[in-house]
């Protein structure tokens, strides 16, 4: 068996060719001078080496190579083999669709090999070709080796049977036809085998479509429940948003509710600077009086400072809420990092707006440093012109009131131009909040009331703090009468307050002192505040990257969403047309089955005729077996 693996993979060398992997495994495999290549696709290439193998070969007997789909090139080859060889007594060539070189090829075979016994040729495409199936039943009939011929399924027309006829009259060896007698079983069985075929094939058929039908539906579904819940998402999303919008608006109202208290604290370190002042004029004018305007004025100093307290202790109880909003908000922002898909028309609105809003904060607090500033030159400014004048009142009596009726004038004005711009502030305020009033119905429509409700809170706080500062002005009026008749009555008692003086400048330079303190307080409070604002505003950036990112994710999905469904439009396509192209090779089966059935019908008719014709006049008829 080595020998004949050697000798074939030598062959196949020769040729320019790798031997087959399959062929050599069943070389090894030999049993009984028998070589079963039934169902092995054969090359060209093969069939040169086997007909050559088959030519010096003298252990194969039998051979079997059905249904192995040979050419007409390479089942010459085998033939041509087959010619020269005297060892093999059983050949197989069922279902090998062998046409018109093939019958030259199998004539050529009887006419020339003397061992060939039995030949199996089911299957194959011998009748059509009339003229190359003459030449088969001419060696037939000249073949004095062959006892067995299988002729089943090989289209044999009518001449083609008078032709076999002819030839079975001559030929004195064949001893058993299997060629068309029990031919309307095997075409019934055919049908059967057939009609099972095409009802097997319609269930299959039918069970693809229900399978593709289902998985069709199951994609829908899938792709109806991700744009629920990416319809769900952008909802979420855009009522976070709302949410996000709210919370900034809260926050803008915060700010400026800690503005207008910072204000509300520089007018009254203000009016505390004036009160000292005052205080100053009316002790350098009125010795006499000093004791008791002192005492009086220690006392309003105290109520202002606790004014302040109250005032500070506010401020940051207002700051902790602040602290607590924020906090609020940030969790917030992270619930909607891990949930929200933003949309960038309102993100870009909104960084619009922050970027606005912290402009505008920054140059209000720029503005509220350079008046404090300005507030403090004009007080430390006063002072010294207070401790200038001090030494020239005692002589200048008179000159002194007026000077300070002049300034209690001038205090009144500048009260006045103070109220004139914090209306004009008031009615940009109003102008700006009547114009975000506006900006927020377009973008939010859910979030209408509550924003209206705020304006409404806004502009009743920015009122009750021009009544706040009406009142002040009239008080302030009111005081510059009363200090005007103070300074009336302290003139008579002027010279009482000479021996005063050192301690009063001692006790204004700790209040010097203490402004200078609270001044520092109000910076690092506005520093803080500052700072506040820009890790929020670090902090939106960060979540507009990652609703952007969110974005990219949604859009990838979608185009993956597309690429599914492309797919599996082009699958059912296929599929329709592959059922399709069944159920038309189908039809054109059953119309073959229904043509060869009645062709069939008629060439076995003949044939038995033919074949019985040729028993009848046989003179071997006695000795022969029936065929």
């Amino acid at each position: 068996m080595e020998e004949l693996q050697r000798a074939y993979s030598r062959l196949c060398k020769e040729s320019g060719a790798e031997p087959q992997e399959a062929v050599l495994q069943r070389l090894h495999g030999l049993l009984r001078g028998r070589l079963d290549l039934a169902t092995q696709s054969l090359t060209l290439d093969t069939c040169r080496a086997l007909g050559k193998l088959l030519q010096k070969e003298a252990l194969l007997t039998e051979l079997v190579l059905s249904d192995c789909m040979l050419s007409d090139e390479g089942a010459t080859m085998l033939l041509q083999g087959l010619c020269v060889n005297t060892v093999v007594r059983f050949l197989d060539l069922k279902g090998n669709n062998l046409r018109a070189a093939g019958a030259e090829a199998l004539g050529k075979l009887l006419r020339q090999n003397k061992s060939i016994q039995s030949l199996t040729l089911e299957w194959n495409s011998l009748g059509p070709w009339e003229d190359a199936f003459a030449t088969f039943c001419g060696a037939l009939a000249a073949n004095s080796t062959l006892r067995q011929l299988d002729l089943r399924n090989n289209q044999i027309s009518h001449k083609g049977a008078e032709e076999l006829a002819l030839a079975l009259r001559s030929n004195a060896s064949l001893q058993q036809l299997e060629q068309a007698m029990d031919r309307n079983q095997d075409q019934q069985a055919t049908v059967r085998e057939s009609q099972a075929r095409a009802h097997i094939l319609s269930k299959e058929v039918q069970h693809l479509r229900e399978e593709k039908s289902k998985q069709f539906l199951d994609l829908m579904e899938t792709i109806d429940r991700q744009r629920q819940e990416m319809a769900k998402s952008s909802t979420a999303s855009a009522a976070r948003v709302g949410r996000l919008q709210e919370a900034l608006s809260e926050r803008h109202s915060v700010i400026s509710a800690l503005k207008a208290k910072l204000q509300m604290a520089e007018a009254a370190l203000a009016l505390s600077e004036q009160k000292a002042r005052d205080l100053g004029e009316r002790l350098a004018t009125a010795e006499q009086e000093q004791r008791s305007l002192a005492q009086r004025q220690a006392k309003e100093h105290r109520l202002e400072l606790q004014e302040a307290a109250d005032r500070e202790s506010k401020l940051l109880r207002d700051l902790s809420a602040a602290q607590e909003k924020n906090l609020r908000l940030r969790n917030q922002v992270d619930e909607l990092e891990r949930k929200v898909k933003s949309q960038q028309e309102q993100l870009f609105l909104s960084r619009q707006e922050l970027t606005t809003t912290s402009a505008e904060l920054k140059m209000r607090a720029a503005q509220a440093e350079e008046r404090l500033e300005l507030e403090k030159t004009r007080s430390r400014q006063n002072l010294e012109d207070a401790e200038h004048l001090r030494f020239k009142e005692v002589e200048h009596m008179t000159r002194h009131l007026e000077e300070s009726e002049k300034a209690m004038q001038d205090r009144v004005q500048r009260l006045e131009a103070v109220r004139l711009s914090l209306e004009e502030e008031l009615s940009q305020v109003k102008a700006a909040a009547l114009s975000e009033r506006g900006r927020a119905e377009e973008e939010l429509l859910k979030a209408k009331s509550q924003v209206r409700l705020e304006e409404q809170q806004r502009l009743a706080h920015l009122e009750e703090k021009l009544r706040l500062l009406a009142q002040a002005r009239d008080e302030a009026q009111s005081a510059c009468l009363q200090q005007k008749q103070m300074v009336a009555d302290a003139q008579a008692r002027a010279s009482q307050l000479g021996l005063q003086v050192e301690g009063l400048r001692r006790h204004l330079e700790e209040l010097q002192q203490e402004l200078s303190n609270k001044d520092q307080e109000k910076a690092a409070e506005v520093t803080r505040v500052r700072l506040e604002l820009q890790e929020q505003n670090g902090r939106l950036q960060a979540e507009l990257t990652a609703q952007e990112a969110l974005k990219e994710k949604a859009a990838a999905l979608e185009r993956q969403l597309k690429v599914i469904a492309s797919d599996h439009r082009e699958a059912l396509l296929d599929r329709e047309s592959e059922n399709a192209s069944l159920r038309e090779k189908l039809r054109l089966k059953e119309a073959e089955i229904a043509r060869i059935r009645e062709e069939e019908a008629q060439r076995a008719s003949f044939l038995q005729n033919a074949v019985l014709a040729y028993v009848q006049g046989s003179p071997l008829r006695t000795l022969s077996p029936p065929k």
